[in-house]
């Protein structure tokens, strides 16, 4: 350890919570070098919704990689990204009715949401952009101004412009906030837009998660998303799905939003469209906006990593047909069987969220992280979000076991009541 504690940057963060080395990892499981085997509720916070190692990508990049496939290729055209854009196409969009085209760019999600402020600056002619209470939307700058994080924040060194926060919709009270209080306040900010004396001007664009992962785990009502997009288009700005770490089948389906009659101007994906772990960004953007552009405005020396194209491919396999959603919907109920009776236990308590996604709202920092330390100790890895850290995520791969499924539950329900028995 003494080499990561000499060299590597302070800025480490997940590694002092889990502090082993590990060398090995598949499906849901990882083992540190000393052999010692962890479930892991953690999936590298969305990117592994399809689990450590998947065999079938792994086969995939092999095979590619042996036939001197073209790993690096700025935007130029190959014959991987050709096959994951047909397949992005056929499988997501043309079922959905969806027109949008697909913009690669940095491979982060921080750079999708950065492309798509600049976009929307750029089609509309304004400069402002609403983003909601709780969320996270990436650490470069402009996508740190609309994240609402003031320790993420706080490390920007320069003011954070162009940017105002208004309050999130609920599906239920989460974190102080009063259920309806959303759609009561879409309604003044209406109010505010239509009023010539307010001084208060309509945005570029809306920029929303329909669940704030980082957050809390915090539900969008759909009521609420829809009021916000009908509001959107009265005023002209755009809207913005922040579909990030809760897309590519985290919750069900391949959106958060689907079955939700949304129709987003932009939606930005990264972290699991990849399928391996390996790094991949894009934004789905409607054509009429996406003229906007003009050729290499936004650039990026990693936009359209081919490896990742030829994993995406093999997770976008996943949605030929309905077998891999219809496992996530029956994993949900047993989530939701296991993590309910804490909430009717313990009066703190709340368990919010949508599909294999969950929040355990303990309701305190200290006892999430006594938590975390415990399922560490008997060998899950689980993280917390959510204002003081002070909610438990579960975001474990969509094709856990269901044995790990259940063992893991059951490591973090002991946990759980043991930390909350401990400060009765």
């Amino acid at each position: 350890m003494s080499i990561f504690e000499q060299r590597e940057s302070d800025i480490r963060a997940y590694c002092r919570v889990y502090p082993v080395v590990f060398k090995t990892a598949e499906n849901a499981r990882q083992t540190d070098e000393d052999g010692k085997e962890y479930i892991d509720f953690f999936a590298g916070a969305g990117v592994l919704n399809f689990g450590h190692n998947n065999p079938y990508m792994k086969q995939a990049m092999i095979r590619y990689l042996e036939e001197n496939g073209v790993t690096h290729s700025l935007d130029m055209h190959t014959t991987a990204k050709r096959e994951f854009i047909d397949k992005f196409v056929k499988t997501i969009l043309e079922p959905r009715n969806m027109p949008h085209k697909l913009q690669f760019m940095g491979p982060t999600g921080t750079n999708a949401v950065e492309a798509a402020l600049k976009i929307a600056r750029r089609a509309t002619g304004r400069q402002e952009i609403v983003a909601f209470t709780h969320g996270f939307h990436g650490m470069t700058l402009g996508a740190l101004a609309c994240t609402a994080n003031q320790y993420f924040r706080g490390a920007a060194g320069v003011p954070l412009n162009h940017v105002s926060h208004h309050v999130f919709g609920c599906e239920v009270q989460c974190q102080g906030c009063e259920n309806g209080c959303g759609l009561q306040h879409l309604n003044e900010l209406e109010a505010l837009y239509a009023d010539s004396s307010s001084g208060i001007s309509p945005p570029a664009a809306f920029l929303v998660e329909a669940i704030q992962a980082e957050g809390g785990v915090n539900v969008a009502s759909q009521a609420w998303l829809q009021a916000l997009a009908k509001l959107a288009k009265k005023v002209g700005s755009l809207l913005i799905l922040d579909d990030i770490q809760v897309g590519c089948g985290r919750t069900g389906s391949y959106f958060s939003f689907d079955g939700m009659d949304l129709d987003p101007d932009i939606i930005c994906l990264a972290k699991g469209v990849g399928g391996m772990g390996t790094p991949m960004a894009l934004n789905l953007v409607k054509p009429e906006v996406d003229k906007h552009w003009s050729p290499g405005e936004h650039t990026g020396t990693f936009r359209g990593q081919n490896l990742s194209f030829v994993a995406g491919i093999e997770a976008l396999k996943y949605f030929d047909n309905d077998n891999l959603m219809q496992d996530v919907r029956a994993k949900t109920e047993i989530i939701q069987k296991h993590m309910q009776p804490l909430a009717e236990q313990f009066e703190q308590v709340q368990i919010r969220g949508k599909g294999m996604i969950v929040g355990l709202d303990v309701g305190d920092g200290t006892i999430a992280r006594a938590v975390i330390d415990t399922c560490f100790e008997n060998g899950l890895l689980i993280a917390t979000c959510g204002t003081g850290g002070r909610v438990v995520k579960l975001i474990p791969p969509l094709t856990i076991s269901d044995n790990d499924l259940l063992t893991g539950l059951e490591i973090l329900v002991q946990a759980t009541k043991q930390a909350l028995e401990a400060v009765a």
